[in-house]
């Protein structure tokens, strides 16, 4: 397969015009320059085609600009874009209890509205201790939550998202993320490593750093995103439930990432038959219209008008889009990304049997991490050929995100179809042979 000539002079220009004028903070990851889209399939302002794999960061659920999608926001722009949360109005009630039908507990649900990821983050720490009188929390090494201030303290999954931000929130300690490719702490016989991590927090961390009864969550990703889309042991969502039970401690699932049906599941905690009290949705939720929001149960949502509020916070336009994604995901992409994730997931075994740079493929849904590794043996990172894979894909018309230290994830818009599928695989596995000849 020929490579692309990327990027193209019309994307030079922009990417040009961008640097004068936009932080430097962002961390582009390939010079693609969009200019429109459509399912899986985007080009870029040099007319160049592109396969999805992104899919924005887990965004695009339903795909680039869905009809039904762009139909109720344009219906809903032709009403009224804003009214502000110190009025009320249809399609974020609607979404309430839209949101309330789904949530991953049986209690009543109540939700807040936000415009992001960490936003919805900042809401459920805040809330957390409003509720319980408790000021400490329990995070996890590897997390990613977010990026403004209480959010990052729990993020830590590089340093880099800490450097130059000190003193951080306080009350934050962190335990291990109990991944089973690369285990830090030393197993029972017989003990899950789920359990093992959690008899960790117990007898090291509430045993020796923080009062239980001081304690007012633990916040944990359901399945780690930016820290290496790593599935933890059955064990370990059960023993962290028991654990907090015990000690009532509220546990707040982030299912920014791993939520609004990513996984095969609405939530990625139901493949644990574990209920959260709080879970933070985002991403995936409206179809890249910004929206996030904390779901917790009725009986923790108890602060009082003005403890907690935002002037964007439900807005009608996102409310729209959101209910539109929910009910194409209901309809059609649930079971879709169930069915094709499984596929894909096999496809990537199989072509790790050839590949023997690829140390680990693990998922769930569309929801799939591919570890890349020096030696299986040894199981070292090869963060370069990892970089490498993702550079020669898109060269060849292939989006692909890397994330933990040598981890490329698999995380296409839900409306993906198995063609799609060996398509973008063809593309990869290219890629991929490509790079193990330069630096295996």
């Amino acid at each position: 397969m020929q490579p692309l000539k990327l990027p193209g002079p019309k994307a030079r220009a922009w990417i040009k015009r961008d640097s004068a004028v936009i932080s430097p903070s962002y961390p582009r990851g390939a010079p693609f320059v969009m200019d429109h889209g459509k399912g899986c399939e985007v080009w870029d302002v040099d007319g160049n085609r592109f396969l999805d794999f992104a899919a924005g960061i887990a965004v695009n659920s339903t795909g680039h600009s869905h009809p039904e999608v762009v139909k109720a926001i344009q219906e809903q722009a032709e009403k009224f874009i804003h009214i502000s949360s110190d009025f009320y109005h249809e399609k974020w009630i609607l979404l309430g209890e839209k949101l309330d039908e789904i949530a991953p507990f049986e209690e009543a649900a109540v939700s807040f509205m936000a415009n992001s990821g960490t936003e919805a983050i900042e809401t459920a720490i805040k809330l957390a201790r409003y509720h319980t009188g408790r000021s400490n929390f329990i995070g996890f090494t590897g997390a990613f939550h977010g990026r403004t201030m209480g959010a990052v303290t729990f993020t830590a999954s590089k340093p880099t998202y800490h450097r130059g931000f000190y003193p951080l929130m306080n009350g934050v300690v962190h335990a291990p993320y109990p991944n089973p490719y690369r285990p830090v702490l030393e197993r029972r016989p017989g003990e899950d490593y789920g359990e093992t991590v959690v008899r960790y927090i117990e007898e090291e961390i509430l045993g020796h750093i923080l009062p239980g009864d001081e304690v007012a969550a633990i916040l944990v990703e359901t399945i780690q995103g930016e820290g290496g889309y790593i599935i933890p042991p059955p064990g370990f969502f059960p023993a962290l439930r028991r654990l907090c039970d015990k000690h009532e401690i509220l546990l707040i699932t982030d299912e920014v990432q791993s939520g609004m049906g990513r996984t095969g599941k609405w939530w990625a905690i139901e493949h644990f038959d574990v209920e959260p009290d709080i879970v933070t949705a985002a991403k995936g939720i409206a179809s890249g219209m910004p929206l996030g929001a904390a779901i917790a149960r009725k009986s923790v949502m108890t602060w009082p008008r003005g403890a907690h509020g935002n002037t964007f916070g439900g807005n009608p336009i996102a409310c729209a889009a959101a209910l539109a994604t929910i009910d194409l995901i209901e309809r059609q992409y649930l079971e879709n990304a169930a069915v094709v994730g499984r596929y894909a997931k096999e496809a990537l075994e199989k072509l790790a049997a050839r590949h023997p740079s690829i140390g680990d493929v693990r998922g769930l849904g569309l929801m799939i991490g591919v570890e890349f590794v020096k030696d299986r043996k040894s199981k070292v990172p090869h963060e370069a050929l990892r970089d490498r894979v993702v550079d020669l894909a898109f060269e060849r018309g292939l989006i692909l995100l890397g994330c933990g230290k040598s981890v490329i994830r698999i995380a296409p818009p839900l409306c993906i179809t198995q063609g799609e599928i060996d398509e973008g695989l063809e593309i990869f596995a290219e890629a991929l042979t490509l790079a193990e000849k330069e630096l295996m």
